[in-house]
C-alpha cells in the first residue's frame, strides 16, 4: 500500500527530456492555492484522528507521457470550461455526489493532453520519478487512458477500501497497463489518499488485450503509432 511511505525513494534522477518513457510527479496538496491546502489540511487532521496515526503531508499525482509520436500530460482536474477538446479529455465523472454532474461544478475530468501542461509542477516534490522507457508499457497506458473507471470523486462506489480520487486515475492507469508498482513510493512522510483504490480495481479485473484495439479507446487522441 502507498498511502504512507517509510522510505525515500531510489529511482529518481534528472531525465533528459526528449527520452521517451512515462514519468510519475508528487505535488502537494494545494501547492499554488491556499483555500485547497488549508481543506487538505483540515481533512487530514479528521482522517488522521479517525485512524489513531499521525498527520501526513497530502499528494496528489500527474503523469508525462514522452513518446516519439508526441508528448502528453496526464491528469484529472475539475471541468473549467465546455470546450474538453481543448485538453485532451478522454473521460469524465461525478464530484461528490451522481445527481448533480449535470452541472460543471459537480464534474471532474481525466486529461490525456497533447503539448499540454500540468498546473504546479515547479511545487513538485522528488520528481520526476521514471515510471517506466517500456514503449510497450507506454503505448498501453495511453490506449487505457480512455477507459479508466470513473464512479464519483471522494467515495468509495466500487467497495476498494478508500476514496475515488485523481490519484485513483493514475494507479489503475499504471496497474493496468503492467508497470512496476513497487518502483516508487510518495516522498517522506507523505500520503496519497486514494492510491491504493486504483491498484485495487486494476487488479480486480485487468482490462482484456482486445480491448485496447478498439477504435473507439483511441478516437479522441488518434493513433500514436507512426
Amino acid at each position: 500500500m502507498l498511502d504512507v511511505t517509510t522510505q525515500t525513494s531510489t529511482h529518481i534522477s534528472k531525465v533528459p527530456p526528449n527520452e521517451p518513457g512515462v514519468l510519475l510527479y508528487w505535488l502537494p496538496l494545494g501547492a499554488g492555492g491556499h483555500s485547497v491546502r488549508l481543506n487538505g489540511r483540515v481533512y487530514e487532521a479528521f482522517s488522521a484522528k479517525h485512524s489513531h496515526r499521525r498527520r501526513c503531508d497530502l499528494y496528489h499525482s500527474a503523469l508525462e507521457i514522452r513518446t516519439p509520436c508526441g508528448y502528453f500530460t496526464v491528469e484529472m482536474t475539475p471541468v473549467p470550461n465546455a470546450r474538453p477538446w481543448e485538453r485532451g479529455v478522454v473521460a469524465e465523472g461525478a464530484v461528490g455526489t451522481n445527481w448533480a454532474r449535470r452541472l460543471r461544478v459537480f464534474r471532474y475530468e481525466v486529461r490525456l493532453w497533447r503539448d499540454g501542461t500540468i498546473p504546479d509542477l515547479r511545487y513538485a516534490v522528488r520528481s520526476p520519478i521514471r515510471v517506466t522507457d517500456d514503449p510497450a508499457i507506454t503505448d498501453r497506458v495511453i490506449r487505457l487512458l480512455p477507459l479508466v473507471p470513473t464512479p464519483t470523486w471522494g467515495r468509495d462506489e466500487l467497495q476498494a477500501g478508500e476514496m475515488w480520487s485523481r490519484n485513483s486515475i493514475i494507479s489503475w492507469v499504471l496497474t493496468s497497463a503492467g508497470a512496476n508498482m513497487d518502483a516508487f513510493s510518495v516522498p517522506l512522510g507523505g500520503r496519497a489518499p486514494g492510491w491504493q483504490a486504483g491498484v485495487t480495481v486494476a487488479l480486480r479485473r485487468m482490462p482484456e488485450p482486445s480491448t485496447l484495439e478498439r477504435p473507439s479507446a483511441m478516437s479522441r487522441i488518434g493513433d500514436l503509432r507512426p
